[in-house]
């Protein structure tokens, strides 16, 4: 079975935000970036399947040369080896046509990435992928076994859970809890240096969408204590400050 992870290189859920002066760019100096969270499932489940059945791993990722550190850690946390679309992903159409074409020409079986980016939470790339490749998508996904051809699935639904069988070549997006992400350890780190990591040109580039701005949410204002014999003012508040009612 050949499996094709897709990760995301995304700030630190640590980081303070800023943007640049005109609004229009992410400020990048002095962020930790990391490997999206949500991908960290698919990856390591993807791994999981690996060593129970056999078969290999790709990792992919849409980016410039600044993911490399991320995409060698994901490649020692287990995965055989890497591709690099050298591009800034700067719309989720955009990603969605590079993946799509790589998975096609890499004749991939299963396509698993997290259910959304940190960053963005867009929720939008793993369904242009399987568009554009004319398989199913399954999203989000909280477990995943593979038996030959088949894949068996669970996704959280309002009150319960859904089980779901679906013949491979399928997309699945991840989410806790399918698994436990895994941390390199020294081996997995000293290995990865030496696995391949292949660098390739985008195609298309038909960005959908562009940003025209950025803005932090307004600042919190104080805590205002009300006197419990003034509800009436409570609603007033609730009603014209907070606008909730």
């Amino acid at each position: 079975m050949k499996i094709l992870v897709c990760i995301s290189n995304v700030p630190d859920t640590t980081t303070k935000i800023t943007f640049s002066p005109d609004g229009k760019a992410f400020n990048t100096a002095g962020v930790q970036f990391v490997i999206n969270p949500y991908d960290e499932y698919a990856l390591t489940r993807a791994i999981e399947l690996k060593e129970a059945q056999g078969g290999t791993v790709t990792v992919l990722n849409v980016g410039e040369a600044d993911t490399e550190p991320n995409i060698r850690k994901a490649l020692a946390i287990g995965a055989d080896d890497a591709i690099r679309v050298n591009l800034k992903p700067t719309d989720a159409f955009l990603v969605a046509q590079q993946i799509a074409h790589y998975a096609k020409e890499g004749g991939y079986d299963l396509i698993l990435m997290g259910r959304e980016s940190i960053d963005y939470n867009g929720f939008q790339v793993h369904g242009m992928v399987g568009e554009l490749l004319g398989i199913p998508t399954i999203a989000p996904a909280i477990k995943l076994d593979v038996n030959g051809s088949t894949a068996t699935l669970e996704r959280e639904i309002e009150g319960g859970k859904e089980v779901i069988e679906a013949v491979l070549p399928l997309v699945v997006t991840a989410q806790q809890p399918m698994t436990e992400p895994r941390i390199p350890n020294m081996r997995g780190i000293m290995t990865a240096r030496t696995k391949p990591l292949k660098v390739v040109e985008p195609v298309g580039q038909d960005a959908k969408t562009s940003v025209q701005n950025y803005e932090l949410p307004p600042a919190k204002s104080g805590v205002k204590m009300i006197s419990a014999d003034s509800a009436g003012d409570l609603i007033k508040l609730l009603r014209n400050e907070a606008k909730v009612l």
